[in-house]
């Protein structure tokens, strides 16, 4: 059964986002996906952040990340990022050139219940809905992989176990589209940094982290008549 929610900010679970600038390509090849998780796990090992799941795309990635204290989840991915950059632009002899990333990383806070299962549907589907796959557990680039073969690799990114219990068909159900609903619902966190889940549980996690704004419509304010 799922946990109870959590609000308090080291226990709190959080997608994150961060796309290249321009939405340009920044893994090209293989060894560009197994650098970028080369220093995904050089960054745990300094900020021991529990990874739930993950998926590396072309031109930008996502991770569900479950901090343990305050303040790794934002120095976690500062380090992962400004890692990546220095070896990347190294590799190509581009120092100088210019941003690898649009600027900072998008991130919200999940509820570890069924609204935790959709944004993990959302993350390993990615490579799916993009066309780069005929399943989503053929993309080499992404957690999927691990609930097939139930096994880690040398090199593989390691995985934290969930705070809920991972449906038995859970690669079928990836591998099942996610409503029109869920996927505008989880856009919309993801553009916003709004918590996702339910009603009550969202409404006190905005108090505790201090995310008011998130739930303000965006656009011009309407005049006074």
């Amino acid at each position: 059964m799922p946990r109870t929610a959590r609000v308090a900010p080291g226990g709190v679970i959080f997608h994150v986002l961060n796309r290249a600038n321009a939405r340009s390509r920044i893994f090209e090849k293989d060894l560009d996906y197994e650098a970028f998780k080369r220093v995904i796990g050089e960054t745990v090992e300094k900020i021991p952040v529990r990874i739930l799941a993950y998926s590396i795309m072309p031109n930008h990635w996502h991770m569900v990340l479950w901090p343990t204290r305050d303040g790794d989840l934002g120095n976690f991915v500062q380090r992962l990022n400004t890692t990546h950059v220095r070896r990347w632009h190294l590799h190509r002899n581009s120092v100088g050139s210019g941003h690898l990333y649009q600027g900072t990383y998008k991130s919200f806070p999940i509820q570890d219940d069924e609204h935790f299962l959709t944004v993990c549907r959302y993350v390993e589907q990615n490579p799916l809905r993009a066309g780069l796959v005929q399943r989503a557990e053929d993309w080499r680039w992404s957690s999927l992989g691990l609930s097939v073969t139930g096994t880690a690799k040398k090199g593989d990114v390691v995985l934290s176990d969930w705070p809920v219990s991972k449906p038995a068909s859970w690669v079928s159900f990836v591998n099942q589209a996610l409503t029109i609903k869920e996927l505008e619902e989880v856009r919309l966190s993801a553009q916003r940094g709004r918590p996702f889940g339910n009603e009550s549980w969202k409404a006190r996690t905005v108090a505790q982290l201090g995310l008011e704004s998130t739930l303000r419509s965006r656009g011009r304010p309407r005049k006074e008549k």
